[in-house]
């Protein structure tokens, strides 16, 4: 097991230290530019940034609490082809798990970028960070939310439900990921390498060891926040279970849908080119529409909600990294991602599969494997020997 590096905390600024080996990223033989989450002048906006000028890494923030996407598409896009150069992208743990889905559909390549992970202690939805920052000095907001988030002590809004239920607060599938728990980051963070890409970049920046203490001490913390997320997370399970039992139920529970299409389009392994839903398929003619509502008395506009989602379900659960952005994208509050959560959480445990955890393990349904589902394959085999 690597031994992690240490990242000096001056001035119990956390971000400052980040920004400082950001910079110390760039200036590597081997990075040509740092996507990262910056502040933009327009207060209470953070988004992801290509950066390839250090100074314009002073705005840099990569513990900010916004997230407005999921950047996993934005380093799918930059890895697509000739690169240029090798990019260092330092993203959350359930947007490598989205990447790492993404290059097995060979909508990205892992060759020229380094993940970077950050231990994660979630983020707000959009709305409740724009209230938080208010008038509050962008750095500063970060350092109280993350203040409150790690202590339970502060005024900071609560993360979003997506990350209070998520079992993945830091990332195996990245090759280094920066540390925060089970540590004083207003003193410290650490850096560990996972892979031999990530170890050759932490030789070449001749960081300090870490204390030996480090890496219980985060383990300690890390397994006692996936228990109590676990937890959260099963909760939510059964309440979203028992809300969409049966198709009644599920029409209730997809009834604010307005076929935006917004949760497509911020959900990060969904990458079609060309949506069915947006195609002549589903343009119906005026006359269908009057036929419907003759037959049922009334037909409720838009028309094929449900199916979407359904169809969404069916399509992208076993890819679903469970970051929440369908939920955070949605105009009228419908709890898109507990359905899918727990849809992608029962479909992936089928195929002993889980998105993002291995670049090396392939996607269901892309490999045949004989033995798969042996408790229906048997019943059938059963069944075909009983008929001749």
């Amino acid at each position: 097991m690597a031994i992690p590096a240490r990242i000096r905390v001056e001035n119990d600024n956390p971000v400052e230290a980040l920004r400082g080996f950001l910079k110390q990223l760039l200036a590597d033989e081997d990075v040509s530019a740092v996507l990262a989450n910056r502040h933009s002048p327009v207060a209470g906006a953070v988004m992801p940034s290509l950066i390839s000028d250090p100074a314009m890494l002073d705005a840099a923030d990569p513990l900010a609490p916004a997230f407005p996407l999921n950047a996993a598409t934005l380093a799918a896009r930059l890895t697509r082809g000739e690169t240029g150069g090798k990019i260092a992208a330092v993203l959350r743990p359930c947007e490598v798990r989205a990447f790492v889905e993404l290059a097995k559909l060979n909508q990205g390549s892992l060759e020229n970028i380094l993940l970077l992970a950050v231990d994660c202690p979630g983020a707000c939805d959009n709305a409740a960070y724009r209230e938080f920052t208010g008038s509050r000095e962008p750095v500063q907001a970060t350092l109280e939310y993350l203040d409150a988030v790690l202590t339970g002590k502060g005024d900071a809004p609560e993360p979003a439900r997506a990350c209070r239920v998520c079992e993945h607060p830091t990332s195996a599938a990245a090759d280094c990921v920066i540390g925060l728990f089970g540590l004083d980051p207003k003193k410290e963070l650490s850096l560990t390498a996972q892979t031999p890409k990530g170890q050759g970049l932490v030789n070449r920046l001749e960081l300090e060891a870490a204390d030996e203490t480090v890496l219980a001490a985060r383990d300690k913390a890390l397994a006692a926040l996936v228990e109590r997320r676990t937890k959260e997370r099963d909760a939510m399970f059964a309440e979203t279970a028992a809300a969409t039992a049966d198709m009644e139920k599920l029409s209730a529970f997809l009834s604010g849908c307005v076929n935006c299409y917004n949760c497509r389009v911020a959900c990060p392994v969904c990458c079609c080119r060309e949506c069915v839903f947006v195609t002549d398929v589903f343009d119906h003619k005026p006359w269908q529409y009057l036929n419907w509502s003759r037959t049922a008395g009334a037909v409720k506009l838009p028309v094929d909600t449900v199916f979407y989602h359904l169809t969404r379900l069916a399509h992208s659960s076993l890819a679903c990294v469970g970051c929440g952005q369908c939920s955070n994208a949605c105009p009228n509050g419908v709890p898109v991602m507990e359905l899918f959560r727990m849809t992608a959480h029962r479909t992936q445990a089928a195929f002993g599969y889980e998105a993002g955890r291995d670049p090396e393990e392939a996607p269901p349904l892309s490999e045949f494997q004989e033995s798969e589902f042996a408790e229906v394959t048997a019943g059938e085999a059963e069944t075909a020997r009983s008929a001749t």
